[in-house]
């Protein structure tokens, strides 16, 4: 949500913010509905004050054994009046709120211009991806001929973009997402949270997905929300909430199936499981200080790079464009995983800054100390890693000729001793 006094005192930048983003002045409109909210709360506040004169005055003529009852006819109506104008404001109030809910977050000033994901910009790479001897296979293939990947069963019992993973693929899916775990919360100082994965409407407001984005969730006959990111509950964790400073940052991490309706995405990914309904992702969340975030920011990036350098795959960051920023961010790094059966660099992260965007929408404060006037936290999140998509880097940046898959050496402890990953019998 957008703070109202800024695009008052500064429409310009506002719009400026508005169309890097490829949308339209809105300055106008909000200023001409928050004038007209003001002026009829001003009417409502005035007819309450002649209200309290004229009570007052009653008071007295009573006291002296006048007449008031002209006054009390003009408190009666007055008292009609000033509920009408409430009322009035309150709509004015709705109406306002309803169209600053849609308008996404002011990019930052270094975040690069674009269209789209082509204007990306590379910050840095890491790694040197492998010169196999042999034609790398991808995921799919590899999965299917370990006998330990099925999509068809998958699609028997629910349809496209779900998976069916069997065996030592199982394991390595859920080794990975220990060891994340374990790297986050005991290497880079996040609390382990185990969130539910249902939640109301009021959270999905919170954290930017409602009202806009409503097609892309699964929402259940009793209007609960499957989450599509555990970002939506961490971040709720602060709604409603005023801390104190001392408690900030505040760090948290969480492995949670993600639920995604794809509504857009026909024909795009639709082999293998880069893009599916269900998937597995440890998320990272942080609730800090304003003139802490854009640090923040580089730490957390940071926190998601870790786990791909300790499983020695080959990666690039790049800073998101305009044209490709999400809609509560204000800044964006994508994390691009090396993925050699499509040979091509994939998305297996992406850490943002929202500032007071989300906190504005869900009430969440701090007190610094020694002072009384509560402020807007800011909120960041990002993937610490989305782990089926890394499960398929490890498959394809670690295969070996005959179809077998090499475990990372720091994956070796999770799989009880395990190196290779080989065919079911």
């Amino acid at each position: 949500m957008h703070d109202i006094r800024k695009i008052r005192d500064n429409p310009e930048a506002f719009d400026a913010g508005l169309k890097r983003r490829k949308v339209e002045p809105m300055s106008a409109q909000i200023i001409e509905l928050d004038k007209d909210r003001r002026e009829i709360e001003t009417r409502a506040q005035e007819i309450q004050a002649e209200r309290n004169k004229a009570a007052k005055e009653i008071g007295m003529r009573k006291a002296k054994g006048e007449d008031a009852a002209d006054l009390i006819e003009q408190v009666s109506k007055s008292k009609a009046a000033q509920a009408e104008a409430e009322v009035e404001a309150r709509a004015k109030t709705e109406e306002l709120n309803a169209l600053l809910a849609t308008i996404p977050n002011i990019p930052d000033d270094g975040v690069p211009d674009g269209n789209d994901e082509d204007d990306n910009v590379e910050v840095h790479k890491w790694g040197v991806p492998a010169a196999f001897e042999f034609e790398p296979k991808d995921h799919v293939d590899l999965g299917e001929g370990l006998g330990q990947m099925d999509f068809e069963v998958a699609a028997k019992m629910s349809g496209a973009r779900f998976v069916l993973l069997t065996g030592q693929l199982a394991r390595l899916e859920r080794s990975l997402a220990n060891f994340m775990l374990d790297v986050q919360t005991m290497d880079n100082g996040y609390m382990e949270v185990n969130p539910p994965a249902l939640v109301k409407d009021n959270a999905l407001f919170g954290t930017g997905q409602l009202p806009k984005f409503s097609e892309d969730l699964f929402h259940t006959e009793d209007d609960y929300y499957l989450i599509p990111t555990a970002e939506v509950p961490l971040t709720n964790i602060a709604a409603g909430e005023t801390v104190e400073e001392k408690d900030l940052p505040a760090r948290f991490t969480a492995k949670t199936w993600c639920f995604r309706s794809e509504a857009g995405s026909a024909g795009k990914d639709t082999r293998g499981m880069i893009r599916q309904h269900q998937f597995t992702k440890v998320e990272m969340v942080t609730i800090t200080r304003p003139e802490d975030s854009d640090a923040e920011l580089d730490r957390m990036t940071g926190c998601a790079e870790d786990i791909l350098q300790r499983l020695d795959i080959p990666y690039r960051t790049v800073a998101l464009c305009t044209g490709d920023l999400g809609f509560g961010a204000v800044k964006t790094f994508d994390i691009e995983v090396w993925l050699p059966g499509q040979n091509t660099y994939r998305e297996i992260s992406s850490c943002s800054n929202t500032r007071d965007f989300q906190a504005r929408r869900m009430n969440a404060r701090f007190k610094r100390e020694g002072q009384k006037k509560p402020e807007f936290v800011n909120t960041l999140n990002g993937s610490g890693l989305a782990v089926g998509r890394c499960m398929v880097a490890v498959m394809e940046n670690y295969q070996n000729e005959d179809g077998t898959i090499t475990i990372p050496d720091v994956l070796v402890p999770y799989m009880a001793g395990q190196k290779v990953i080989e065919p079911n019998a």
